[in-house]
Order: structure tokens, then C-alpha cells, then sequence
């Protein structure tokens, strides 16, 4: 019985000097900043600002859109 517990300590020693060194969890990385979102002025889809095509007035999700919101 005594040998038991002794390989569940060392072993449980060993566990937790190896989780120790084992590197940070990805949680801890840091978050990617935020990006503004527009919307499409004529379909409504929400989209990252750098990939609208557009100015301040009115944003597009495509060049098919900015050409058919102008008429």
C-alpha cells in the first residue's frame, strides 16, 4: 500500500512540474484589435471597413452595387 502512494505523489509531482513548463494557453495571446464594420448601402451586409468600397456617404460590399445604388 505504501508503495502506491508513493508512485501517486511522485507521479502526481511529475504532473505538475510538466504543466508548469508547458507553454501559455492561446487565451492569454493578445486579441486582435477591433475594425470598424459599415454597411452596404444597397444590399445592407455588414462588412469590415477595409473591404467596403466606398467614401463616408455610402459604403458597398462590391463594384456591382456602388455602380446599381448610382443608377
Amino acid at each position: 500500500m505504501s508503495k502506491i502512494l508513493f508512485f501517486l505523489l511522485i507521479g502526481g509531482g511529475v504532473y505538475l512540474w510538466l504543466r508548469s513548463k508547458r507553454p501559455s494557453s492561446p487565451s492569454s495571446a493578445k486579441p486582435k484589435s477591433a475594425e470598424d464594420m459599415v454597411r452596404c448601402a444597397h444590399c445592407g451586409v455588414h462588412l469590415p471597413r477595409s473591404e467596403a468600397i466606398g467614401s463616408e456617404a455610402a459604403w458597398f460590399c462590391s463594384n456591382a452595387h456602388q455602380s446599381e445604388h448610382r443608377g
